[in-house]
């Protein structure tokens, strides 16, 4: 027959060559469930196990003579068990065996009540026991959820007011920065005015156009006002950065609050849950999840922080508005100081100005008197060379008309040397006339050149005049007030 399978879950068939043993199909199933388990190795020599032949001859090499491999069947055939014989090999037992496995039994049954009896025992007090906890645990929990909320409403105290600090601060900071931003457009008057009163006084003509004092000033009062813009413009920036950090300070704060209602809104409901509360069910697995982000000194220590962070933001933003109060105030000064000087300047200019006009109009006057004179006298000189033209026409005719005496007569005698003499005078008397003609034709022409420069002065000093007290000054009395300036209006 042939086996297939291992020992304990062996199966067997019909025989394939003859029919060596009777047909055992009918004891087939009672022979499949009662072999017991084996922990032999299956490498192991136990002659009864018929598949180790097999598997033993499968490893034979095929090498082996005709001879050896008979000899090899007969003492497989001599070997093999049966299972019949096997069975009744594995499931004999002694009495000894029997009673001990009687006594093992009472044992074990006693053990088990006393393992139970005790369980019971056991398991009641446990129950006491974590009822008495649980009532325990649930007690100190509602204290730690009020004690919670207790410091939820301290520091929701703390950062409430905190955020009415803050707010009165940005109100403050946000005043000073309007006034600054006003004192700051206020300056743009002045400043025109001052650039202006350069422009006008750069129509100045010829010798006045001059870098007196009024210029110094006017230049000096444009980068004084220049100076004030940029310092204001520097604390305007750093108020609206100011601003924007306390603004931040603001919003943490109140985010901290908004997220301090919620928590306590929270804990109050969980503080007043009790067993019999609406609402309560089972969330498995909540207890392992680990959501939370701080512990209780981080917790505080946040708020804290934003309060203490809040707090310093507000001793920058008061120190800033101290500092924006200086400026305006020393702003206003200066700007007005040197309005005063520049004022100074231009009223000691004009009236340097008005005595250099009045003087050039005296020498003015002075020079026309004289030009007046001067053609008084060229015309007597003019009238005095001519009246000297008679008197020489006389002289030189007489010469002429006693050249004509005849011989002897042509003598060169006293009335000769006369004439000679009188003509000679009379043309000296022109000469030095003419001479002294000329000098006064050319003093006239100096004094008309210097009348000229007087009324061209006198003009430019005027045009001067006008520019400084007319243009200049006008302008000057619209210079804003202090409370403009600190931008109270």
């Amino acid at each position: 027959m042939e086996l297939i399978g291992s020992t304990q879950t062996a199966t067997y068939s019909r025989p394939k060559t003859n029919n060596f043993l009777p047909a055992i199909s009918t004891m087939a199933s009672s022979y499949k469930n009662f072999q017991p388990a084996l922990t032999t190795n299956q490498n192991a020599n136990i002659p009864w196990r018929t598949n180790t032949y097999f598997r033993t001859g499968s490893a034979i090499p095929s090498i082996m003579s005709t001879s050896q491999r008979d000899n090899l069947e007969l003492v497989r055939a001599k070997t093999m068990f049966y299972p019949s014989n096997r069975t009744a090999l594995n499931t004999r037992y002694t009495p000894d065996d029997w009673f001990k496995s009687n006594y093992s039994n009472y044992r074990e049954s006693e053990s088990s009540r006393n393992s139970a009896e005790r369980l019971r025992r056991d398991t009641i007090r446990l129950i006491q026991d974590r009822e008495q906890l649980t009532r325990r645990t649930q007690e100190n929990t509602s204290r730690n959820l009020g004690e919670r909320l207790n410091d939820i409403s301290f520091w929701r105290s703390e950062l409430h007011h905190e955020i009415d600090n803050m707010v009165t601060e940005i109100a403050a900071l946000n005043e000073v920065k309007r006034r600054l931003e006003r004192a700051l457009a206020e300056t743009e008057g002045p400043l025109q005015m001052s650039q202006e009163c350069l422009f006008h006084r750069e129509k100045r003509m010829s010798i006045d156009l001059v870098h007196d004092d009024v210029e110094k000033d006017l230049i000096k009062e444009v980068e004084v006002i220049k100076s004030c813009q940029e310092r204001m413009r520097r604390n305007l920036d750093k108020a609206i950065a100011q601003l924007a950090s306390n603004r931040a300070s603001q919003h943490e704060l109140e985010r901290d609050l908004n997220d301090k209602v919620t928590a306590q809104r929270i804990d109050d409901r969980c503080h007043q849950m009790r067993n019999t509360s609406d609402g309560i069910s089972y969330y498995r697995g909540i207890e392992r999840l680990d959501p939370f982000l701080s512990l209780p000194d981080s917790w505080s220590k946040f708020t804290d922080d934003n309060i203490l962070h809040s707090q310093s933001e507000r001793a920058a933003s008061h120190k800033l508005r101290d500092e924006i109060e200086v400026l305006l105030n020393t702003t206003s000064n200066e700007m007005w100081n040197q309005f005063n000087t520049a004022n100074v300047a231009f009223t000691n200019r004009i009236s340097e100005m008005a005595e250099a006009k009045n003087s050039l109009q005296t020498h003015l006057a002075k020079t026309l008197q004289e030009i007046f004179q001067t053609e008084m006298l060229i015309e007597a000189l003019k009238k005095a060379i001519r009246d000297k033209e008679s008197p020489l026409k006389v002289a030189q005719t007489r010469l002429e008309e006693r050249i004509r005496r005849p011989n002897v007569e042509l003598c060169r005698d006293n009335p000769h040397h006369r004439l000679v003499i009188e003509v000679r005078e009379i043309e000296d008397t022109i000469h030095k006339l003419r001479e002294r003609l000329m000098e006064a034709e050319n003093t006239l022409q100096n004094l008309v050149k210097t009348k000229v420069a007087l009324e061209h002065d006198i003009s430019v000093k005027a045009n001067s005049l006008f520019l400084d007290q007319e243009k200049c000054m006008s302008m000057r009395k619209s210079f804003p007030s202090t409370p403009r300036l600190v931008g109270y209006t």
